[in-house]
């Protein structure tokens, strides 16, 4: 027998991902929710919601379905350091991180964060 994941059902995981208030650029991946503030250098409001804000969903580049996360520019740096992760919370949560070019980054400053892609490969038989 065939495996099979039903496109809602990965749509359900990126609207869940969607409900992010907040981008951050971290210098490590934070553990939870409250380990953003140990490694957070800037960060910036995003507008939650699939479609609406800056969340738009689609179909995954080779298989499945990804959401793609609005560039973000002119984000000003409150600490400095070395940014290596981004992630997103919805003011509790931590929902989702990944790596970014690493870049150093200095109080005062604006960093820009390009749009990017979290994809959700169709399961394989």
């Amino acid at each position: 027998m065939a495996k099979f994941t039903d496109d809602s059902v990965l749509d359900a995981a990126l609207a869940e991902i969607a409900t992010a208030t907040r981008l951050v650029v971290c210098s490590g991946q934070p553990a939870n929710f409250a380990g953003i503030a140990a490694v957070a250098l800037a960060d910036v409001v995003v507008t939650p919601g699939l479609g609406g804000g800056d969340f738009t969903a689609a179909n995954g580049d080779t298989s499945g379905r990804k959401v793609t996360v609005a560039a973000q520019t002119g984000v000003n740096v409150d600490t400095s350091g070395t940014a290596t992760h981004v992630a997103l919370d919805d003011g509790s949560t931590l929902l989702q991180v990944t790596t970014c070019t690493s870049q150093a980054l200095t109080s005062g400053n604006t960093v820009n964060v390009p749009a990017y892609d979290i994809e959700f490969a169709d399961v394989t038989p």
